[in-house]
């Protein structure tokens, strides 16, 4: 399960929204071992795609150092869908290659009638893809 702030989740979805057409995408850092994310870092889609999403390689060795230097570690990865539910595609499970983080979608589209937009997470282990609940709190 992940738990995360109301605020952290509002700052994923305005982030969304205001990269809409093309995917957002960032990373949620907390203190090692905590599972617990704190630091929201958006980042930029360096594939500047609506249907894609890549980090910039530059910006992602510098954020992983960052992260070092803070006994940080990524506890939440996120990106957008923009015109399809929020479900990992194959290219998110390929790209998929931190077993301990929380993977987070949002779309951006309504393509569930729920709303103008979905949140949800995801474990990715080895291409295998499990939902997990989504627990929000107003704070830890």
């Amino acid at each position: 399960m992940l738990t995360i702030t109301q605020m952290l989740v509002d700052l994923i979805v305005v982030h969304a929204r205001q990269d809409h057409p093309d995917e957002a995408c960032g990373v949620i850092a907390g203190p090692e071992g905590t599972d617990r994310p704190e630091r929201f870092i958006p980042m930029l889609n360096a594939a500047r795609s609506p249907t894609f999403y890549e980090f910039d390689s530059g910006d992602l060795l510098k954020l992983y150092r960052e992260m070092d230097d803070r006994d940080e570690e990524p506890v939440v990865i996120y990106h957008s869908h923009t015109a399809t539910e929020a479900y990992p595609s194959r290219t998110d499970i390929s790209y998929a290659n931190e077993p301990g983080a929380h993977y987070v979608l949002v779309s951006t589209a309504d393509t569930d009638d729920a709303g103008p937009f979905q949140f949800r997470s995801f474990r990715i282990v080895e291409g295998e893809v499990t939902e997990e609940e989504v627990k929000i709190v107003e704070a830890y």
